[in-house]
């Protein structure tokens, strides 16, 4: 069954479309607020189409990014009642406990970390607004977080450039199930715990 071969090759025809950068920043903002799919699933094949364009869709999804951190930001300080039955509904609540030891401990410096690494982003720009996190160090732990983490990966695909493209398309039916396997272990570790 070769589900990953094609969504792949679905992607990389989206990637090539006139309104592409539209979605991507569509995409970077929502999931910093509620959505759950990663702007990479659109960087990686936009950069893999149009290389000379990968270092202006990193500062794009980063730009989109940051401004929907902002929106969970402000979704925290000012409605974290109205958002507090989705974090629920969603599965979000022990991430969200989990954020808030995390900000004791660390401060500002988790939010880089969540920017940055596939830690679901989300849960930390709303916990910042209900924490009340200072504005400014979360605007500069947010830009840094996550201008590292989607330049990185465009600066990766420009630089691997045809030989990663192809290597992409080899194994893709491979990496995608390995995520698949991943994530549910992630959540079956979650509930045992």
């Amino acid at each position: 069954m070769r589900i990953f071969s094609l969504l792949y090759e679905r992607t990389l025809a989206w990637a090539a479309h006139r309104r592409a950068p539209a979605i991507l920043a569509a995409l970077a903002t929502a999931e910093s607020v509620v959505f759950p799919v990663p702007p990479d699933v659109m960087l990686i094949p936009m950069t893999l189409a149009t290389p000379r364009r990968g270092w202006w869709y990193a500062a794009l999804c980063t730009v989109a990014s940051v401004f929907g951190g902002i929106l969970g930001y402000l979704l925290g300080h000012f409605g974290f009642e109205l958002v507090q039955p989705w974090i629920e509904r969603a599965g979000y609540a022990p991430a969200f406990e989990q954020a808030r030891a995390l900000y004791e401990r660390w401060g500002v410096w988790i939010v880089f970390v969540a920017g940055f690494s596939p830690i679901p982003y989300k849960v930390f720009t709303i916990a910042s607004g209900m924490l009340g996190m200072a504005f400014i160090p979360f605007l500069l732990g947010s830009a840094a977080g996550r201008g590292g983490r989607f330049f990185l990966v465009a600066g990766l695909i420009i630089l691997g450039g045809e030989r990663m493209e192809r290597a992409l398309r080899r194994h893709v039916e491979t990496l995608g199930w390995l995520v698949v396997v991943a994530v549910v272990a992630g959540l079956a570790w979650v509930e045992l715990r």
